[in-house]
């Protein structure tokens, strides 16, 4: 069960995620999501890997032993898998570290090549890299999809063991095509492409776009992630090169959510350390009438945009903690992104926006979105963060919504304890067994 003691009296989500461990008849392991606790809970709720018998019930501590353990994608047997301590992605079955250099040899590719091939001046801005060179990065790119890359089946749970510092470093967990899926108490870092894809479409001037998301879900239904770290620690943007006069971005999301999935909680975690934390919907005609998502208790801190940026669906996203401070060199464009007629409630947050931060740049959208909410918080003050976006953008946000929350398990209607119980209570390594 979540140890009691460490849970203070700032607020009822706290408290109500201690009684859901139910006085220890269920284990960290075997917990499922609780009733009402956002869209995850809907239809027949999230239970991942808790009906899995001891045949089925795996402790790995290596990338070969998470692979063996999750098994075939398409296999729906219940299983629970415990990951203890770190996880290397970049290695081999032997444990042997692989590199860049691992992973490009033998294609023909190499940076160098690459970059003249494809070099604006020559090459033009109209079309996407095509030839000898890119198909060698494409095949790199591959080789090392086969290592990070580890796709989770249906009825699994995936949990960090207490005090291990459990987590998947350099590793993407995708979830796709599947339902019913739990993963709690990890940290994910370092999710780097070694092999990044220039673009010179995308854009005005062009962009290097990057492969892997630490977590992705991809037509999946039913997912809870809950208290997570995300960082890109220890390699932070701020040291990548630039080639052509765009940024060599190796890493993409944290968390995205698209391609149809629906019936996701996110909750309880950390994202720090990173540029395009949150996508949901991967386009803006991405499955009308899914991506149906709840997004409370995390903290935000550290982070560029995408806290999220929404799609279509309809998203609840309440009592969390959007910190603006830059944070190694992340600095924030904006944290909520309405776009694409997405209906977003947003509740009861709380914005923490230093000297010189304009409230006016801590939503975005495109005119079509829309944000609808009240009880929000910045340093303290309760504040109308649409009307503020509004009076200083012409593509205004949307004010009203076509549905009403109502699958709210822990929400605070107030705001103010948010940013010293937040701090404790969550990302990894804060549930005990």
């Amino acid at each position: 069960m979540v140890c009691a003691a460490a849970v203070t009296a700032t607020g009822l989500g706290a408290v109500a995620f201690v009684m859901n461990a139910n006085a220890g008849a269920v284990d960290l392991y075997h917990q499922t999501l609780p009733a009402k606790d956002g869209w995850a809970a809907s239809g027949s709720g999230t239970t991942g890997g808790a009906q899995a018998d001891s045949a089925h019930v795996f402790t790995v501590s290596t990338r070969a032993e998470l692979v063996k353990a999750l098994g075939s994608s398409s296999n729906s047997t219940a299983k629970i898998i415990k990951i203890k301590g770190t996880i290397d992605a970049n290695t081999d079955d032997s444990g042997k570290k692989l590199t860049c250099a691992d992973y490009s040899s033998g294609t023909g590719y190499s940076l160098a090549s690459y970059l003249k091939a494809y070099d604006p001046s020559t090459y033009g801005t109209s079309k996407l890299p095509s030839g000898t060179q890119e198909s060698a990065r494409a095949a790199a790119q591959a080789k090392q999809a086969k290592s990070v890359v580890f796709k989770v089946p249906a009825n699994t749970t995936i949990v960090g063991v207490p005090g291990t510092k459990a987590g998947i470093t350099g590793g993407s967990l995708q979830v796709k095509d599947v339902d019913n899926v739990i993963i709690r108490n990890l940290t994910f870092a370092a999710t780097e492409d070694c092999f990044p894809q220039w673009d010179p479409t995308d854009g005005d001037t062009g962009n290097w776009n990057s492969a892997y998301d630490a977590v992705t879900l991809r037509t999946a239904t039913h997912v809870w992630a809950d208290h997570n770290t995300f960082t890109d620690a220890p390699d932070f943007d701020s040291a990548n090169k630039k080639y052509y006069g765009r940024e060599y971005q190796i890493h993409d999301g944290d968390l995205d959510i698209t391609k149809g999935s629906d019936l996701v909680t996110v909750e309880r975690n950390q994202f720090t350390n990173h540029d395009k934390t949150m996508l949901i919907g991967s386009s803006d005609t991405d499955s009308t009438g899914k991506l149906h998502v709840s997004i409370h208790h995390n903290v935000w801190k550290g982070i560029v945009q995408r806290a999220p940026l929404a799609r279509i669906g309809q998203v609840h996203i309440y009592n969390n903690y959007f910190d603006t401070t830059t944070v190694n060199g992340y600095a924030p464009l904006y944290t909520i992104n309405s776009r694409a007629k997405a209906q977003v409630v947003a509740e009861d947050n709380y914005w923490n926006v230093p000297a010189g931060g304009k409230v006016a740049k801590l939503l975005s959208g495109d005119g079509t979105g829309s944000i609808a909410g009240s009880g929000n918080l910045v340093n303290g003050t309760a504040t109308d963060l649409v009307a503020a976006y509004n009076a200083a953008n012409s593509k205004k946000l949307k004010t009203t919504v076509n549905w009403t929350p109502s699958l709210t398990y822990g929400l605070q209607t107030s705001a103010k304890n948010l940013p010293t119980e937040l701090a404790t209570t969550t990302g990894a390594g804060v549930l005990n067994p």
